[in-house]
């Protein structure tokens, strides 16, 4: 993809990346009312080592950000991988498993990459 058709896609996809985390917000926001208000508790607190596709600082603050606004994720922060990339520590509230949070947290990332058009770069 050309420079100038990136640069002309960009508003949309950050458009769709701002509603699709917001989106976000709210699920995950319900989960922890649902878990306040009623007995018991649903959460399944783990700390994971999220492998990162990002690789520049601006790229790895962002997702460590957005990671941290959405409810029931905390970055705790950035350490790194013996092949020279990076990994986020993230503790997680209400994942059921190592494998689902890794999931949804990359998916996150991969979405904010291909919002920000990284991906189709490299």
């Amino acid at each position: 993809m050309t420079g100038t058709k990136r640069a002309l896609l960009l508003p949309g996809r950050l458009v769709v990346f701002t509603g699709w985390f917001a989106w976000q917000v709210l699920i995950s926001s319900g989960k922890i009312l649902h878990d306040i208000a009623t007995p018991g508790s649903d959460a399944t607190a783990r700390v994971v080592r999220m492998p990162l596709r990002s690789r520049t600082d601006a790229e790895v603050t962002l997702i460590g950000t957005f990671i941290t606004l959405t409810p029931g994720t905390l970055t705790l922060g950035v350490v790194p991988r013996e092949d020279g990339g990076r990994c986020l520590l993230v503790h997680s509230m209400y994942h059921a498993d190592r494998h689902s949070a890794l999931a949804d947290l990359s998916h996150m990332e991969d979405r904010m990459l291909h919002a920000l058009a990284v991906e189709d770069s490299r």
